[in-house]
């Protein structure tokens, strides 16, 4: 298997001109549980090191990428390199609820922490951030906490995507635990994928003054570069506060 995936990526690479931006993760965790055993992620990796020049980001929810440091820290020696650890609340109970198959919020943090004592560039993704659930100015300052706690370089965040794709699978889980906010969703996303503008103003509004809180510096990421010829599935959800 390993060698199959790296023998495609040979193919690929073959056509990436310098300075192209590569995210690792954006439809599926590159982490999944079976990576500890067949190790086809860390495969990838190695392969990639012999890279120079050229932009990567990797999305995962997952722990286990502290395990891959050592390649990490050469990959970033002649690319440019960002690990997004993706959490959307730091309430474990909360979590459990949105979230349940996935590594706990304290796991994760960790994590964060390794990859920055190691040298790695690594900061939180917070995507989806989740309207009347997660986008209240409390929620977000423990996000932004937990991620200065953690040593992490950047936060990045935005407004909620919910795609056709995740809309049948995302609002019946909203309609278990916060019933009362399904129609204000299918209100608000009736006509688009994205929140109503002034709803995702407000929030970057939000972000920004919790970016200046934590220290975090306000500038373009590798993910707002990102543009896929089709979106991503993963991690498309979002915000609170005043949908209509």
């Amino acid at each position: 298997m390993k060698e199959q995936v790296v023998g495609a990526l040979d193919a690929d690479l073959k056509r990436v001109p310098l300075g192209e931006c590569i995210v690792i993760g954006t439809a599926t965790d590159p982490y999944q549980p079976a990576e500890r055993k067949f190790r086809v992620t860390r495969a990838v990796l190695q392969r990639l090191t012999r890279c120079e020049g050229l932009s990567f980001g990797i999305i995962t929810k997952s722990p286990l990428i502290a395990r891959d440091c050592d390649l990490l820290l050469r990959l970033q020696e002649r690319n440019e390199l960002q690990i997004h650890i993706s959490l959307i609340t730091a309430d474990a109970r909360l979590a459990r609820k949105l979230e349940a198959r996935s590594p706990v919020p304290a796991a994760r943090l960790r994590a964060l922490r390794k990859l920055v004592d190691a040298g790695v560039n690594a900061g939180l993704i917070v995507a989806p951030v989740l309207p009347g659930i997660t986008d209240d100015i409390a929620h977000l300052d423990a996000l932004f906490a937990a991620a200065r706690a953690a040593g992490a370089r950047f936060v990045h965040a935005g407004a909620l995507r919910l795609y056709a794709a995740v809309r049948d699978r995302f609002l019946p889980l909203v309609g278990e635990h916060f019933p009362e906010l399904v129609p204000k969703y299918q209100r608000a996303y009736a006509r688009q994928a994205g929140a109503p503008r002034e709803y995702a103003r407000a929030l970057s509004r939000r972000i920004e003054k919790l970016r200046r809180k934590y220290g975090f510096r306000n500038h373009t990421g590798m993910l707002d570069r990102y543009r896929p010829a089709k979106m991503p599935v993963q991690g498309e959800l979002e915000l609170r506060g005043s949908l209509p």
